[in-house]
């Protein structure tokens, strides 16, 4: 479990001789300054994103110490609304956002009715270079570089992952090539699932508005997968492939443009992701992928785990209600745990 010691409720944990350690007067002015600034580049460039196509899920690349990007919001349902139609608009997934809003009817959710956007999230422990995906998060990251004179962002895009009998493939690996309008070839394991179901799939299927890739893929180094848009959005953010991520159409098209073949590609399994801002620790919990049993059982050790790491280097106070809550429920946004000094 690691040897840095926690301490749960209004405790400060300790540095490693076991004592509190205070920087001096100009580092903490010069934190604090850089902080400030911070704020300052985060709402300018938050207004210059206010008038691109892909503001809502843009946000200014934080620095290394500051981890958490977006804030969650809070609206009102129209009368025509359901959450499925919520979520594409701010570009969440579906699980997204029924985890964010137990009680909700997902179809009929009622005009007026308050509907939690969880908007705001912790950067996956990754280093923060080409596209970084989360599985059980269900959301991928992208890192395009600086261009000249810019400041670097980060984008961030609901995906669809790998069905149980399907997973996604953990690990390191590169967008090997682009394709336009691609023709899908199923192999033959899921042709014989679908003539299981009594459904005859053909061994070729054009491009087209029937075609389950999309009209944009790019490919991975690993063999047969591929990161691709589909003919059917309202399964964005459920586990419903058979491996390969699946995304909005508007989404990929628009990474499409922007990345280039070449981009690593880091695939990790983070369930529990703990970040700072400012002087604030944070966790983010995701339900556990459905036959990760171990992982269910253990979902509280997994967060003391992420947390024991984040503490390791800068002490805090750390609720045991807020932790332990923020496990049970497992909303997929970040929520407090450390307490004021």
């Amino acid at each position: 479990m690691g040897a840095t010691p926690v301490a749960i409720g209004d405790v400060k944990t300790p540095d490693r001789d076991g004592r509190r350690s205070y920087s001096g007067v100009d580092d903490q002015w010069n934190s604090a300054m850089r902080k400030c600034n911070f704020q300052m580049h985060l709402w300018l460039l938050s207004l210059a994103l206010l008038y691109s196509p892909a503001h809502a899920q843009t946000f200014p690349l934080p620095p290394d110490d500051v981890d958490l990007v977006g804030q969650v919001q809070v609206i009102p349902a129209a009368h025509e609304d359901t959450l499925l139609d919520i979520a594409r608009r701010h570009q969440l997934g579906h699980d997204e956002i029924i985890l964010a809003n137990p009680g909700v009817d997902r179809w009929l959710p009622g005009e007026g009715t308050p509907i939690t956007l969880p908007t705001r999230y912790i950067l996956p422990a990754a280093e923060r270079v080409g596209l970084v995906l989360n599985v059980p998060e269900m959301r991928l990251y992208f890192y395009p570089p600086a261009k000249a004179a810019e400041t670097r962002v980060v984008r961030t895009y609901p995906v669809s992952v790998g069905r149980m009998d399907w997973e996604t493939p953990l690990g390191s690996w590169s967008i090997i090539s682009k394709q336009t309008d691609p023709v899908w070839r199923p192999p033959a394991s899921i042709r014989a699932e679908a003539a299981a179901r009594g459904e005859t799939l053909p061994e070729v299927v054009p491009a087209g508005p029937n075609n389950p890739l999309g009209r944009h893929a790019l490919r991975l180094s690993i063999p047969s997968y591929l990161i691709h848009g589909t003919d059917k959005p309202w399964g964005i953010g459920m586990r419903v492939t058979h491996g390969c991520l699946r995304m909005y159409p508007e989404d990929v098209e628009a990474l499409y443009d922007e990345i280039p073949v070449g981009t690593p590609v880091r695939i990790v399994k983070q369930p529990a992701k703990t970040g700072w801002f400012m002087d604030t620790l944070y966790l983010e919990v995701h339900p556990p992928l459905e036959e990760d049993v171990e992982g269910r059982e253990h979902l509280l050790e997994t967060a003391m785990d992420a947390i024991r790491a984040a503490v390791a280097e800068r002490p805090a106070r750390l609720s045991g209600r807020l932790i332990n809550q923020a496990v049970h429920e497992a909303r997929g946004y970040p929520v407090a745990i450390s307490l004021p000094d």
